[in-house]
């Protein structure tokens, strides 16, 4: 290991990075036992596209491999550009999607193991010191099977990854970052969605929770009324067998 390497804590994580192309929305979920990982990893901007760096991650490739993206690169070629540039890619773990949606991923040879990636349609998915390839493999089918919003198919990805097993180190944070044009506060920016949880046992679970107070997830108010009739079902029975009893005892 080098002197770089020495310095640098690996950024070991899950992450997905996907557009949606009915709403105009790019956006980024990750997951990883590093402290406040929502500062490293996610880099995204609206009519540009999203990028995850990670595993030693070179955070320079956040603003360059948007700038890239916005002068017509597409996710390929801009992650041609940023690894060959890079003396240190066989360390670097990096996924994009474009403008059009287009997905690119890449793992370098010395990333910790199990380590790896997948790329669907508008999206990619990739991870390093995973429990296994399941991780990967489960994190993208929930995205493709998933309905609904940009931001909560993000998070099923995610819930499915880490169901799966995960960063075998351990859980810690984990952050979502979605971005449209004019979707920010008052409209002053494209920032739709930018919650992070720093330091957390279930970082995952404590993500969706705090953005169900911002955005109702699907199917949330079906469960509700299911557990509601649930428990008027509950005390119905229970007042049934307190009218049995008390039948008995008259007899």
């Amino acid at each position: 290991m080098n002197e770089q390497e020495n310095k640098q804590e690996v950024v070991s994580t899950f992450s997905i990075v996907a557009y949606d192309p009915a709403t105009k929305e790019w956006g980024i979920g990750v997951a990883s036992k590093f402290l406040a990982v929502g500062h490293v990893v996610p880099w995204a901007k609206a009519e540009q596209g999203a990028i995850a760096t990670q595993s030693f991650a070179n955070t320079t490739y956040g603003p360059e491999g948007l700038k890239l993206l916005s002068d017509g690169a597409s996710a390929s070629e801009v992650l041609k550009q940023l690894t060959d540039s890079d003396p240190m890619r066989a360390n670097r773990q990096v996924g994009l999607v474009d403008k059009f949606g287009n997905a690119a991923t890449f793992t370098g040879e010395k990333c910790l193991p199990w380590a790896g990636g997948k790329t669907g349609e508008n999206f990619a998915c990739q991870g390093n010191i995973l429990a296994g390839p399941e991780v990967i493999e489960k994190m993208a089918k929930a995205f493709e099977d998933s309905e609904g919003s940009l931001t909560w198919r993000i998070m099923d990805a995610l819930e499915a990854a880490d169901e799966a097993g995960g960063d075998i180190r351990g859980r810690q944070s984990a952050a979502i970052l979605v971005v449209k044009e004019g979707a920010g506060y008052a409209g002053f920016n494209d920032r739709m969605i930018d919650f992070r949880v720093d330091d957390h046992e279930t970082p995952i679970q404590e993500l969706g929770r705090i953005l169900s107070l911002k955005l109702e997830r699907p199917g949330s108010k079906e469960k509700d009324a299911d557990d509601e009739s649930v428990t008027k079902n509950s005390g119905t029975e229970k007042s049934d067998t307190n009218k049995s009893d008390a039948d008995k005892d008259s007899e």
